[in-house]
């Protein structure tokens, strides 16, 4: 079996969980399966390198940050491989080289003051260059072939800096002709998670989840029979163990289901990161790194068939739900058209929209942080209609959360929204909005934010989703 494991900050974060990680891939191989390794940066140190692009980019260039992330890594490959001088030397070196391409980079925007997407991509990338080289001599070092490959060979992206698509057909290509190689030869090839490049060569990176994407990438143009996703959790939960205590793991679920969780609010996955696993049918796995004896969760096209209506209930807090209304909408065209219109100018990402059969009212939701923008924009593009009086008032109500409950069997299931609905109204909770798909796989509704965790428990319990099926 090829397997694609992806090993996340935190599992990477320290030699220990370095060498843990090493282990974890070498182990597999010994069993016989095939393993390519995607690597996320250490835990922090993208945050680090943003942070001192901006410094940078604002005149306020800090050299000694490249001496710490230096110290930090070299303190890694000492633990790792201090006993091989010739591994333990070549590989300082790579750490060196690619730290001096970032502080060169630093210096220069401290001259310029002009961080573009472009640079901010190329400095954001150095943490994942710094990993592969340490864990790949990690694996090494447990006795199993191993170098590290930079995705910018790999995987071919738009120019869309900060979050990057990838070109499947020429990344397909180039994947194949230098794993497949290494693959065969029985060796474990460390790729950088999060980045790749364009074309030209120029390198871009994936944007949030990138590391997830990166393997689900890797994994697709290469066939791989399942892509593991090695985390600190154990899996994807039926709801933020944080608000309910008695939430349990999940052993299998739905690409479907995995992407209406990530979209709102699971933070386990990002909806985007499985759809090339998805188009070719690969099985992903979410697997506890810190617990490698626990199964986590088996992401399939089917699911578990056996599992009841609601799978899962999931929130997203900082929203801000924007209300258009007036009696005067009502039979009027382009309302709608015009508003949407008005949200896509602003890049603005709709998480939820509900119409009354009246037209009376439009109501959407969006980040607390795009509301302002949009709603000034609103204001002004609808202001004729705000004057003849079709439109009375275009409201933001701060304060809001999305609930939602998600299943692929809620679908013809009678009496699920009756279920959610009355949980809340036993729990005393007010909903300020709702909204279903045809696809009858998740029940959206909007409540005040201070009622998102008591809604979240209270349809948890109706549904009893802390026992098995």
């Amino acid at each position: 079996m090829l397997i694609v494991m992806k090993f996340g900050g935190t599992s990477v974060g320290s030699a220990e969980r370095m060498a843990q990680a090493a282990q974890l891939a070498v182990d597999s191989a010994e069993k016989g399966h095939q393993v390519v390794v995607v690597t996320s940066a250490m835990s922090e140190v993208t945050d680090t390198l943003i942070g001192a692009a901006r410094h940078a980019s604002a005149g306020q260039w800090d050299p000694p940050v490249r001496q710490e992330l230096f110290d930090r890594h070299e303190a890694v490959a000492d633990a790792l491989i201090g006993g091989d001088a010739g591994r333990h030397g070549a590989v300082l070196e790579m750490l060196r080289q690619r730290l001096d391409r970032f502080e060169k980079l630093c210096f220069g925007l401290s001259m310029v003051h002009e961080l573009t997407p472009r640079l901010l991509d190329a400095i954001a990338a150095t943490g994942e260059m710094l990993a592969a080289p340490l864990l790949s001599a990690a694996i090494a070092s447990c006795g199993r072939a191993s170098q590290p490959v930079d995705a910018t060979e790999l995987i071919v992206t738009t120019d869309q800096f900060g979050g990057a698509e990838p070109l499947m057909e020429e990344t397909r290509a180039r994947t194949r002709a230098r794993l497949q190689p290494a693959i065969a030869r029985g060796e474990i090839p460390v790729v950088t998670g999060f980045i790749g490049a364009t074309a030209d060569g120029v390198v871009t990176t994936l944007g949030r989840g990138g590391s997830d994407y990166s393997a689900s990438i890797v994994g697709a143009a290469l066939e791989a029979d399942e892509v593991w996703i090695w985390t600190d959790v154990d899996g994807v939960m039926t709801a933020n163990p944080a608000e309910v205590p008695e939430a349990r793991t999940l052993s299998a679920i739905s690409y479907s289901e995995a992407s209406e969780l990530a979209y709102y609010g699971a933070t386990v996955l990002h909806y985007k990161t499985i759809l090339p696993a998805f188009r070719q049918r690969i099985p992903v796995r979410i697997l506890n790194s810190f617990h490698p004896d626990r199964p986590g969760t088996r992401v399939t096209v089917e699911g578990d068939a056996a599992a009841r209506g609601v799978k899962a209930v999931t929130s997203i807090r900082g929203v801000i739900l924007v209300a258009i209304s007036g009696t005067g909408m009502q039979g009027i065209p382009g309302i709608a058209a015009k508003t949407f219109d008005v949200v896509a100018d602003q890049q603005a990402n709709v998480l939820m929209i509900s119409q009354a059969s009246s037209e009376n009212n439009i109501c959407f939701v969006i980040s607390a942080a795009e509301a302002p923008r949009v709603v000034a924009a609103l204001r002004s593009a609808l202001e004729v209609e705000l004057m003849r009086g079709h439109i009375e008032e275009i409201a933001a109500e701060r304060q809001v959360a999305i609930v939602a409950a998600v299943g692929d069997r809620m679908r013809g299931t009678p009496g699920i929204a009756a279920t959610v609905f009355g949980a809340l109204g036993q729990a005393g909770i007010n909903v300020h909005a709702i909204s279903q798909g045809s696809s009858e796989r998740n029940i959206s509704l909007v409540v005040a934010d201070q009622d998102a965790a008591a809604a979240v428990r209270a349809i948890h319990r109706a549904f009893q989703l802390d026992k098995t099926t």
